[in-house]
């Protein structure tokens, strides 16, 4: 009769399977779930916190292990943990329809919520509202998808908005300290990714401080460092320019 008590139900029902196909098999793992998606997104990195035990089965709820003649010919290695890890990235999470939706609509949510952090309305540089980019993700019909990170997703949905309303990321205000030595031919090299300069001092160094977009900052630091050999600076000001208050319809 232990099998129904309080303790081993409740440890039951925090069971996840994510399942695959291959081979014309069906192997699963058993994943405590509130961490698989914690894993897919990077937020969780600790395999022993998202696995239950690392065997594989066939069938999980009967406890049946799978076959090492299977796991060898459908993945091509025995090594439980590296099969867990395929199984994790690639499979499916297998969940109620009514934890399923629960979970998009929270992910929707997430994604939405993102956008608004980081985008503002070029025209009147103010952010829009988490509702209002809830909305307009609904009338483009946007579609979660569950195995996919919702920083990326939103990236995603940051680039179809743009095809019907006004909206770009949110610039960075950024200070840059050039050698007088490099800074002309830098600075040249440097325009095509400088969306607004300014102020601009040139005395023993040049100094600068300039808008860009966010996705332009790898690529000026990485040039910064080679041109001047770690002896130009790329300082970060401020993450958002915006002005304050929300935009609204």
């Amino acid at each position: 009769m232990s099998i129904f008590t309080p303790t081993n139900q409740i440890r039951l029902t925090n069971v996840a399977v994510v399942r695959i196909k291959k081979g014309g098999k069906r192997f699963e793992i058993a994943c405590y779930k509130n961490k698989v998606m914690n894993w897919r997104a990077g937020a969780e990195k600790d395999l022993d916190e998202v696995l239950q035990t690392n065997s594989v089965f066939v069938n999980v709820s009967k406890g049946q292990v799978a076959k090492k003649d299977d796991l060898t010919k459908a993945f091509g290695t025995d090594d439980q943990t590296e099969i867990c890890k395929q199984i994790l990235a690639k499979g499916e999470l297998q969940v109620s329809d009514k934890e399923r939706q629960s979970q998009l609509e929270t992910m929707f949510r997430d994604i939405a919520t993102i956008v608004a952090e980081k985008c503002v309305n070029p025209e009147t540089k103010r952010p829009y509202t988490v509702n209002l980019i809830e909305r307009a993700m609904k009338d483009i019909h946007y579609s979660v998808k569950a195995n996919k990170s919702t920083k990326q997703q939103a990236l995603e949905v940051i680039r179809q908005l743009k095809e019907s309303m006004e909206i770009q990321r949110a610039h960075m205000r950024l200070r840059l300290v050039l050698p007088a030595k490099e800074a002309k031919r830098l600075k040249e090299k440097l325009k095509p990714l400088l969306q607004v300069v300014e102020s601009e001092d040139f005395d023993e160094e040049l100094e600068m401080v300039c808008l860009v977009d966010p996705g332009c900052f790898r690529e000026m630091d990485e040039l910064i460092r080679c041109e001047t050999r770690g002896k130009g600076t790329l300082e970060v000001l401020s993450l958002k320019d915006v002005e304050e208050g929300d935009e609204k319809f």
